[in-house]
């Protein structure tokens, strides 16, 4: 005689919910908006755009980094930027080594230079305006000059969870019948996990 264990009949339930909650749990914020996602140039680098600011002027590009300095100006605050790369909706990297230098931000959204405190990381959507050679240490450094269209702002656990995150899913469904005896019975599990 065959028994069905009430649990076999929810199964299908707690695989919807797990397979939900995974896809909830990694989609994360969407830092880019659609919007200007469409108009990011992704054949530009930032090598391209440090080589020659003035010959991709107007274009818009895609940056990430960690701020160095903040300072308010005539049109609004000018972020100095340590450029990290950055990929799409992903965190900038963590590694410094990673940079290939600086560059300048003006944000024109009227934001407190506060709001930007040495070490915070940032991605950005933004129009390459120029280049400014200013005093860097003993030298002069020129820096590509970008305005922004669209700024986000990595809180230190936001950016920490996004950066290290990694999902895992595992299953297993057993499910054992046996007879003889006089007994009967049936036994199983299910085990779903992500890891951030």
């Amino acid at each position: 005689m065959l028994i069905r264990h009430p649990f076999t009949s929810m199964l299908p339930v707690v695989m919807l919910f797990a397979a939900t909650g995974l896809l909830s749990a990694c989609s994360g914020a969407k830092v880019i908006p659609p919007e200007l996602e469409e108009q990011i140039d992704k054949s530009l680098s930032f090598s391209d755009i440090q080589a020659s600011p003035q010959s991709v002027q107007g274009r818009t590009v895609l940056l990430g980094g960690e701020v160095l300095a903040s300072r308010r100006v005539r049109d609004g605050v000018e972020l100095e930027i340590l450029q990290l790369p950055v990929k799409d909706d992903d965190p900038p990297a963590d590694r410094r080594t990673e940079s290939q230098g600086r560059f300048l931000a003006l944000d024109r959204g009227g934001a407190d230079p506060a709001s930007f405190p040495p070490g915070t990381r940032l991605t950005l959507v933004g129009e390459v305006s120029g280049e400014d050679t200013r005093r860097l240490d003993e030298s002069t450094y020129r820096y590509p000059m970008v305005d922004v269209k669209h700024l986000y702002v990595w809180s230190e656990d936001s950016y920490r969870d996004r950066s290290r995150s990694s999902v895992g899913l595992f299953g297993g469904v057993g499910f054992g019948f046996g007879g003889g005896g006089g007994r009967s019975g049936s036994f199983g599990g299910v085990g779903i996990g992500t890891g951030f």
